[in-house]
């Protein structure tokens, strides 16, 4: 009788020793391709937000893996794809939309966002971030960190200029006049203090939509084939942007770069700047001065393209890894976590729900900055995006740059764009 209470005592232990095993074979593990090279200093943040999610969900475990650039992830996401080891989800730019689709890559959301609460989250986010995220009838990306160009200025240059420091430029014709009366050159006439710089390399295609969409200009169609580079109103946005450098010298001349333009701005030598709402907290930590955030000037009216990244959850992963990944995004895009997120980067918050947190309402109270990006939903257009859309904006970020650089005319430069455009579109018509 001992003996066999014994065995049984032993065999229970040995059940109960075996099944954090049996739990750990269950747990499932996702691969999270995420671009580290963004505004700001993100990854603590993603990796916070792993270590909380699993701390809720421990049969998930979510492997972030780091992946450079928007342009650098989606090659090694697809070729990572391609070899038979794909990621199970991945943040890339909402614009890789087509790109992924034609891959095969990716599967629609709301092929897996099937019950009513399901569907109620995915009709939460803003309509604007929804125009890079659905067509054909489907949803295929999940707004996550996504932004709008916004025009940053020193307050404390703009009164020694004798400005109003607390009124941004708004229109084209002010941008300018305000520019005129920063720029600042030294004895030998050497510029030591720029007016205004647009960057025009990384993304000069989606600066350039800052001065489309406000000259009531469209890129593209919303099937993503068809351009429309050389309409008389893109071709005027291209001359004003030149001629920010070439005729009324307040912007340098050539290609001004992406990722130096926040650091122009923190050590004064440009005054006024564009970039996108995701630089906000990196320019509220490092700039030693108070600065104003606007909506970008108008021309004919308000607008900028919306920008950023998707959520995308990934083909050749099985049904429970789909639903796990499903389980994830939907865990980072609740209110509380999407008001967190803005905060730690400055991106938008992705739902008007966000904006009712406790949390975010209190930012909004210390960083009234914030709306901004917000408000210019309201003006906002999707972001360049089409079918091959790695070389289509390529032909027109050359065409662009050639502009800028005084390379080509305006209007031959965006001929020659729509040329290539048209070419590599042709068959998906």
């Amino acid at each position: 009788m001992i003996r066999r209470t014994l065995l049984q005592a032993l065999a229970a232990a040995a059940l109960m020793a075996a099944l954090p095993a049996a739990h750990a074979q269950k747990q499932v593990e996702l691969s999270f391709y995420y671009p580290v090279a963004v505004g700001g200093p993100v990854t603590k943040t993603i990796d916070r937000m792993a270590a909380d999610f699993e701390k809720e969900n421990p049969d998930i475990k979510i492997k972030p893996v780091y992946a450079g650039t928007y342009q650098e992830s989606i090659v090694k996401v697809l070729t990572a794809f391609k070899s038979g080891q794909p990621p199970h989800l991945a943040v890339l730019l909402s614009t890789d939309m087509f790109t992924l689709i034609d891959e095969g890559a990716i599967v629609p959301i709301d092929s897996l966002a099937t019950s009513a609460d399901d569907k109620q989250w995915l009709s939460g986010f803003f309509d604007s971030f929804m125009m890079n995220s659905r067509t054909g009838g489907k949803t295929w990306g999940v707004p996550f960190q996504r932004s709008t160009i916004v025009l940053y200025w020193n307050k404390e240059l703009f009164e020694e200029a004798g400005l109003d420091p607390d009124k941004a430029p708004a229109t084209w014709d002010e941008m300018v006049e305000f520019a005129k009366k920063l720029t600042k050159t030294d004895a030998s006439g050497k510029v030591t203090l720029w007016g205004v710089k647009i960057p025009s390399s990384g993304f000069p295609y989606w600066l350039f939509q800052g001065l489309t969409t406000p000259n009531g200009a469209l890129l593209m169609n919303e099937a993503g084939n068809e351009t429309y580079f050389d309409k008389p109103e893109v071709v005027e946005a291209l001359q004003y942007w030149v001629d920010l450098s070439a005729k009324h010298k307040v912007m340098p001349g050539g290609v001004i770069e992406w990722g130096t333009t926040p650091k122009d701005f923190f050590e004064r030598t440009a005054a006024m700047i564009w970039t996108t709402t995701g630089n906000l907290t990196n320019i509220r930590t490092n700039a030693g001065f108070p600065f104003g955030v606007a909506m970008l000037p108008a021309k004919k009216q308000r607008g900028s393209p919306t920008g950023g990244g998707n959520f995308y959850v990934f083909e050749k992963t099985s049904d429970e890894e789909k639903q796990a990944a499903l389980k994830f995004i939907k865990w980072a895009t609740a209110p509380e976590r999407a008001a967190q997120w803005s905060i730690a980067t400055g991106y938008v918050a992705v739902t008007p729900a966000a904006w009712e947190t406790p949390a975010m309402k209190k930012y909004v109270e210390e960083v009234p900055q914030a709306t901004v990006a917000r408000d210019q939903l309201e003006f906002s257009v999707a972001e360049l995006s089409t079918h091959e859309n790695q070389r289509v904006t390529k032909a027109l970020n050359d065409g662009l740059q050639a502009a800028l650089t005084g390379a080509k005319a305006p209007e031959a430069a965006l001929k020659d764009a729509q040329r290539e455009a048209d070419r590599i579109l042709r068959s998906y018509r």
